[in-house]
């Protein structure tokens, strides 16, 4: 039998590292090839690990609450075969030096093992690597993921602060770990009791341990005290996060919000007629929700310095029209999965890539990279009966759409022999945008052109 290493999975572009909060399998337990092992948090969603191999688990390398960094190996299985194997070989450099010091040729760039080459910086380019690194470091280069960043701001951590924590993460990188134990470390020095601040600190708890090591964030389900007769409920780990994002974008942007009214009879009366057509012919509903984004889509490429985001004084305009719609989950949290490269697709595209993102976040079945890159977000008030609302923007983006209830209403009908009066479906669209970077004229442009797509909507449309 052999031994097979499951890494941590690489799970978006931003995410680099999770917290282990369920092992679906324990020791001795049989697991079939893409059969969930584990499953895992991070600062977007949850998701769960598979295994890539059919075989017996035969050990678990991170315990519940542990943070696991992308590459780590998380757990060893037994499979068939005679030679061990992993996801990721590494080349053990000390052992080899030490196995084979007869037979080391050094020079500036590499080590020659035998008919190995390993190639490490030379002794003379150790210095300006160093240089380069900090210079890096302090031109705003060095990542940091979302939930460092959160906790470094919840700490009250300088940026140069930041810069000058080690990293000892892939490339250098700060981990959750190398920063709670920078935390740690600086209220020692300084005498701060952490348990008198922890009722303004919710993203992380450290508690030190033996051999100077620190728990990792525990997982917190919610559980409700009663207290005189009122029910004290404590945020469970999704809406901590949701209430610092919400708090850190009021307090980033400077929100604005314009309103338009649109009559959408026509689009209503072409999806009367077509979803029948298409459930027939595609086994699944369309809904309005991929209607609306299609429009939107074609007003950011209309307008792309709507499709941007902010960093210090700099204006990014996306490349890509990568469009978030805010779906509310069965718990009453809310979650963003992201709909890639809106604008290349076609209306069945986007009702299938819509209902995919729908039936998985409500199945909690979302993965990592399904929650990351947008651009744009959009949110359907009007699915709860709502008129009409200001959403708060999702940061780092500039601006949020919602549409709210289609009512009936009547109103004033323009024709060739005077104005009439009508029952028409009415709904109102509004746009919260960063007065930082998009002003009145440029939004609310905007929001009128979404609107002047759905008001004239082709009645004759195929699908």
């Amino acid at each position: 039998m052999a031994l097979y290493k499951l890494l941590l999975p690489k799970m978006g572009e931003s995410v680099s590292e999770a917290t282990v909060t369920k092992w679906l399998k324990q020791p001795g337990d049989t697991i079939s090839e893409d059969e969930a092992i584990l499953e895992i948090a991070t600062d977007k969603v949850d998701s769960d690990v598979p295994s890539p191999v059919k075989g017996i688990l035969k050990e678990q390398l991170f315990s519940i609450d542990q943070v696991a960094q992308v590459g780590d190996i998380i757990a060893i299985i037994e499979i068939e075969g005679d030679q061990d194997g992993i996801e990721s070989p590494t080349v053990d450099t000390q052992s080899a030096l030490e196995k084979n010091q007869d037979k080391i040729e050094v020079t500036p760039t590499t080590i020659q093992i035998e008919d190995k080459k390993i190639e490490i910086p030379g002794l003379n380019q150790i210095q300006p690597a160093i240089e380069n690194h900090q210079s890096s470091i302090h031109n705003g280069i060095r990542f940091y993921s979302p939930l460092v960043k959160n906790i470094a701001s919840h700490e009250g951590l300088s940026q140069q602060e930041l810069d000058q924590v080690v990293g000892t993460g892939s490339e250098g990188r700060v981990t959750k770990e190398d920063i709670l134990k920078y935390v740690t470390r600086k209220r020692e020095q300084t005498g701060t009791d952490y348990t008198s601040t922890r009722a303004t600190q919710p993203v992380a708890t450290v508690v030190p341990e033996k051999k100077e090591q620190y728990a990792a964030t525990p997982v917190e389900t919610a559980h409700t005290i009663n207290s005189g007769g009122d029910e004290i409920i404590e945020m469970d780990r999704m809406r901590k996060i949701i209430a610092d994002h919400m708090v850190k974008s009021v307090q980033t942007s400077p929100h604005v919000c314009s309103f338009v009214e649109a009559d959408v009879t026509n689009l209503v009366n072409w999806r009367n007629k077509a979803k029948e057509v298409y459930k027939k012919r595609d086994g699944e509903n369309i809904t309005f929700t991929p209607i609306f984004i299609e429009a939107i889509a074609k007003a950011l490429k209309d307008f792309p310095m709507v499709n941007i985001s902010v960093d210090g004084n700099h204006i990014i305009k996306k490349k890509n029209i990568n469009i978030g719609m805010a779906a509310a989950l069965p718990n009453g949290n809310l979650i963003v999965p992201v709909i890639k490269n809106a604008d290349q697709l076609s209306l069945v595209g986007l009702s299938k890539s819509v209902n995919d993102l729908a039936n998985r976040s409500r199945a909690n079945k979302l993965k990592p990279d399904d929650t990351q890159g947008g651009t744009f977000t959009f949110t359907n008030i009007g699915a709860f009966g709502n008129i009409m609302g200001t959403p708060i923007i999702n940061q780092p983006q500039a601006a949020i759409l919602a549409v709210g209830t289609i009512k009936k209403k009547p109103a004033v009908i323009e024709t060739e022999h005077g104005d009439l009066i009508g029952i028409r479906q009415m709904m109102y669209l509004s746009l919260s945008y960063d007065h930082r970077v998009i002003d009145g004229a440029l939004g609310g442009t905007f929001l009128k052109r979404v609107a002047d797509y759905l008001e004239n909507w082709d009645i004759n449309r195929e699908i």
